[in-house]
């Protein structure tokens, strides 16, 4: 099932119970969604909540309105944004990503909070349970940080040599030191050595490639992050220029480049790999494997 269908069931199921209290009242309840992402960037998947808002019943503009708030990957504008939300009075807050969830749970302890995450939602706080979540909080959580050792190993897979691994990964996303820990952890049964780079924004992706390159790092693996989600084109340009296998993993989007067609497995996966260091070649040549 793709993420977006996911995204639609979780608008429609676990956000219709809270608009149901709401709409036997006069006014017209409001939803309101927040998220670290920009709204471009994002465009797609909040299509597919609109989509199983109405697929319930509710559609916007009709007997629901719709309260968003970007963050625009700017973290630190989370818990203002989520205030303004809860000042809206809306009936229910919908949220994508650990940061905008602990952001609106932290505002508020009285409207729902229904969350879209890639992580333990346990471990950071969220609820304290997954069968019983308890309070005001609950959701929707792929988990699809534990599939960061399975990049790993297909990457080495791909690239033997590849000894020094980057990681490239957002200093500022809550999931941060988690995924760390993961990568390194898995890097030792593999054999290999993980370095940390980190970037928040597009000068700092520049400069942990020149790190990197610098470093005699063989291969790159990039954290599941929303701001480096939103960069696809810029990293594949970069791993192109500096001929550095990488690995990301970009849920929900899908884009064209020279590199190549992306391959697809469950949440998708995306190698971009160049020929010259996968193997001998008498010409350099860049190609996209999906894995």
């Amino acid at each position: 099932m793709r993420r977006r269908d996911f995204i639609k069931g979780i608008a429609g199921s676990a956000v219709a119970c809270p608009l149901l209290a709401r709409a036997q009242q006069p006014a017209m309840p409001v939803v309101g969604f927040l998220s670290a992402r920009s709204r471009e960037d994002f465009a797609g998947l909040f299509a597919a909540v609109r989509a199983g808002l109405a697929d319930t019943g509710f559609a916007e503009d009709r007997n629901i309105k719709i309260e968003s708030r970007w963050a625009n990957d700017h973290y630190d504008r989370l818990p203002s944004l989520a205030r303004e939300l809860v000042a809206q009075r809306v009936a229910v807050i919908l949220t994508s990503g650990v940061a905008a969830g602990l952001a609106a749970k932290a505002a508020t302890s009285a409207i729902p909070v229904v969350f879209m995450i890639g992580f333990d939602p346990v471990e950071y706080g969220l609820v304290s349970s997954l069968n019983r979540p308890t309070g005001n909080v609950t959701g929707l959580a792929v988990l699809s940080n534990t599939l960061e050792p399975k990049q790993l190993q297909l990457l080495h897979e791909v690239v033997p040599t590849a000894k020094l691994v980057g990681f490239l990964a957002n200093p500022t996303n809550p999931g941060v030191e988690s995924d760390t820990r993961v990568m390194q952890s898995a890097a030792s049964t593999t054999g290999q050595e993980i370095v940390v780079v980190n970037a928040s924004n597009d000068g700092e992706i520049d400069t942990a490639f020149e790190a990197l390159t610098q470093q005699h790092a063989q291969a790159l693996l990039i954290m599941a992050d929303p701001f480096l989600n939103s960069r696809p084109d810029k990293i594949v340009g970069l791993a192109a220029r500096y001929a550095m296998p990488t690995m990301y993993c970009l849920m929900g989007q899908t884009f064209q480049t020279s590199i190549g067609e992306p391959l697809i497995l469950s949440i998708r996966f995306y190698a971009v790999l160049n020929q010259r260091r996968c193997r001998s070649s008498s010409r350099p040549s860049s190609t996209s494997r999906s894995i």
